[in-house]
């Protein structure tokens, strides 16, 4: 699996059930952790726990496996405020009709009893169709051939499609957690925080309306008046200021986060301007010749937007609409990724500059320890500006790094250059997909203009004949 730029993680699972199925089914199944049973969805198989298991265990009955493991169970976990749990359950449904071919029975549960949203699914490891075990399917072969190595690939391709970030270098972090995750971006700034809190309600919201209520559920304190200069104000919980959204960022204004919401939904929200003529004017109507040099300007006009569709447009994907709308979804995707890197490179920055006030003082500071009396007094007055310049400095690192392990201003500065490669990497691929949607919006409405202007013709012929 190649690198992923994403900072946030979904992480997905799978092993073996070989003794406790009944149970398995019985915890996944808890009304308690699946809003009274309303996040469960099964296939094959009954919603009650037990009686599912038992579904389970006549298929195997009819089976030709000899294996000891009576069903598989995935794990997907989502990021803290990535997701509401009516998507996770739409997610948790697709990735199990892709990975599984609707040949297992499953048995698919959301739950919402911790701090990051996760699902399970349990299916038995006997194939309804054919009697075969999973293992014979679909865990043979080449590493890269493996079960997990699918289902990973899978998940990553469908949090894709939901505009949800992927684990970075998957193949290497199989075991990370989101709580994992969640305590290394406790050494982010509180602005990067912030941030990154918005940049999750953001990726969820269906309209700016819904953003601001989404903000109050993730527990982000907005202030909104659209009639004030200054409209929008944000604050974390435990934050004692608010913050202009102005002050983040302009990708953190109103108006740019109503556009992000809409390239994440894949909304085409301009018309350009195409080269097609009207026709059907009077003064078009009473020219054969000018007619005839429209009519052959338009065709050129449609061949040209023909041929660009033609371009993007596969067996799997015909609908030059379809395709622009997810060109839309994937600039918001790679604008996100590289707002994300730029407030890590922005933070880092804060780091290195604190890191390296604490490395060039800390002489001073040692000297001042060693000294007593009167000596200390003199000596502290003489060098107060290094003195607090080294406590401030070392008090914002304590902060960001609680466990004390303060990386160098050396280690940091290198992160920093390897994302600034990135950033630089994502916008040339920016530029490129910028280009591409700038091309197939003009083809789209190029074939809108040049067929309605057909359809006017028509009209306007009909009438002349009805008349």
């Amino acid at each position: 699996m190649a690198e992923r730029s994403g900072v946030i993680i979904a992480t997905t699972k799978i092993f073996p059930i070989r003794t406790t199925e009944a149970k398995a089914i019985a915890y996944i199944g808890n009304p308690d952790k699946t809003d009274n049973g309303r996040l469960i969805y099964t296939f094959g198989c009954s919603k009650n726990p037990s009686k599912a298991s038992r579904d389970f265990e006549e298929t195997r009955a009819i089976g030709t496996g000899l294996s000891t493991v009576l069903s598989q169970h995935i794990i997907q976990s989502f990021a803290p405020g990535e997701i509401t749990p009516e998507k996770a359950l739409k997610i948790g449904i697709e990735l199990c009709q892709k990975f599984l071919k609707e040949e297992y029975q499953y048995y698919l549960a959301v739950h919402t009893d911790k701090e990051h949203i996760h699902l399970h699914c349990i299916f038995n490891n006997t194939n309804m169709y054919d009697g075969r075990t999973f293992e014979t399917h679909e865990n043979q072969g080449k590493k890269s051939e493996r079960s997990w190595k699918k289902l990973m690939d899978l998940s990553d391709e469908i949090c894709h499609a939901h505009s949800l970030s992927v684990i970075e270098n998957a193949e290497t972090s199989k075991g990370k957690s989101h709580y994992e995750w969640d305590m290394s971006r406790q050494n982010l700034s509180w602005k990067a925080k912030l941030k990154f809190a918005i940049d999750q309600v953001v990726k969820e919201s269906d309209d700016f309306e819904d953003f601001l209520q989404k903000c109050k559920v993730q527990k982000i304190e907005v202030v909104y008046n659209p009639t004030h200069k200054i409209d929008l104000k944000f604050r974390l919980q435990g934050q004692q200021r608010f913050t202009r959204a102005k002050t983040l960022g302009w990708y953190y204004e109103t108006r740019q986060i109503k556009r992000r919401i809409e390239m994440f939904h894949g909304i085409i929200s301009y018309t350009p301007k195409t080269k097609i003529i009207a026709t059907d004017t009077e003064k078009m109507q009473n020219s054969f010749g000018l007619q005839k040099w429209a009519d052959l300007k338009n065709k050129q006009e449609l061949s040209r937007a023909i041929n660009i569709a033609s371009h993007y447009c596969t067996e799997d994907n015909l609908n030059l609409e379809n395709i622009l709308h997810l060109k839309y979804r994937n600039q918001g995707v790679l604008v996100d990724r590289l707002n994300h890197i730029k407030t890590e490179i922005d933070d880092l920055k804060l780091k290195i500059q604190a890191a390296k006030t604490v490395q060039k003082y800390s002489c001073v500071s040692e000297q001042s320890r060693s000294l007593t009396g009167h000596r200390k007094d003199r000596f502290d007055e003489e060098h107060r500006p290094e003195l607090q310049a080294y406590t401030k400095a070392l008090k914002r690192l304590k902060e960001w790094f609680p466990d004390g392990k303060i990386p160098t201003p050396e280690s940091m500065d290198k992160k920093r250059s390897t994302l600034l490669q990135e950033c630089s990497e994502l916008n040339q691929q920016y530029s490129v997909l910028k280009s591409e949607i700038k091309e197939l919006n003009h083809a789209r409405q190029t074939l809108d203009d040049y067929f309605k202007n057909e359809r006017n013709n028509q009209l306007r012929k009909k009438k002349g004949e009805l008349e």
